[in-house]
């Protein structure tokens, strides 16, 4: 088994194997980096392991059954089969990213980047550098500047103007769709809802609102003071 072992560590296609599954890593790790910064559910880590995951089978149904091809004449190879199970079946993690609350869909970006790194991970299994590294670069540059110009068009036709923090203490019989339903009345994106209770089991609520203007906030506030079991509003600007 030992000999086995040093056999394949001195193949010549082990050196491309190692070097494959490393630029797999860096493409990978560069999107996962970006969905890192901006705090995102999928991030570093996981677009690494997708990426680096699906060069692994990709390099499975490459070099993975060079021996019995050699040994047995009726064996075919198909190495388009492997990888299109991978990209089925990423369906999964993707679907993990994405999160409906209420009327707000969040996390369909993630998703679809989750899915375009595992192509990435075949790709550079299947030994197509140049490719895979300029696929990186549009995704990077989809993810980041273009995320930019969508605000700034927002900014000007008025849509976004800051991203506020509620805090919300109530007392135990607030029923929290009751809650979310005041900012749905608005037609309000709630990015993030924390619930946590205190010693009394009280709830203490914590949402982040994006796209309100200040107007908005204010009746939104008035809102949610009127809503019953609602004992104190607090909010903060970021």
């Amino acid at each position: 088994m030992e000999i086995a072992y040093i056999e394949q560590l001195l193949h010549h296609d082990f050196t491309t194997m190692v070097s494959r599954i490393l630029i797999a890593l860096v493409l990978a790790g560069a999107i996962g980096f970006e969905r890192e910064v901006k705090r995102h559910f999928a991030g570093f880590r996981t677009h690494i392991l997708v990426g680096v995951g699906a060069c692994l089978m990709m390099l499975l149904s490459i070099y993975g059954f060079e021996t019995f091809i050699e040994n047995y004449d009726n064996i075919r190879f198909d190495p388009a089969r492997i990888p299109s199970y991978v990209i089925s079946g990423i369906g999964f993690l993707g679907a993990g990213t994405i999160i409906v609350y209420g009327g707000t869909i969040r996390g369909l970006t993630t998703a679809a980047s989750i899915w375009a790194v595992a192509g990435i991970g075949l790709v550079v299994g299947a030994g197509m550098y140049a490719i895979a590294v300029f696929t990186t670069i549009i995704i990077l540059i989809s993810l980041v500047f273009l995320n930019n110009i969508e605000k700034l068009i927002e900014r000007k036709v008025g849509k976004t103007r800051t991203i506020n923090d509620f805090e919300i203490i109530a007392y135990p019989d607030l029923v929290i769709t009751d809650l979310l339903a005041v900012f749905e009345a608005r037609n309000l994106e709630v990015r993030y809802v924390n619930v946590t209770k205190d010693d009394d089991n009280n709830k203490n609520i914590y949402i982040k609102v994006d796209g309100i203007t200040e107007a908005e906030r204010k009746k939104l506030f008035d809102d949610i003071s009127r809503l019953e079991h609602v004992k104190i509003v607090s909010d903060v600007i970021l």
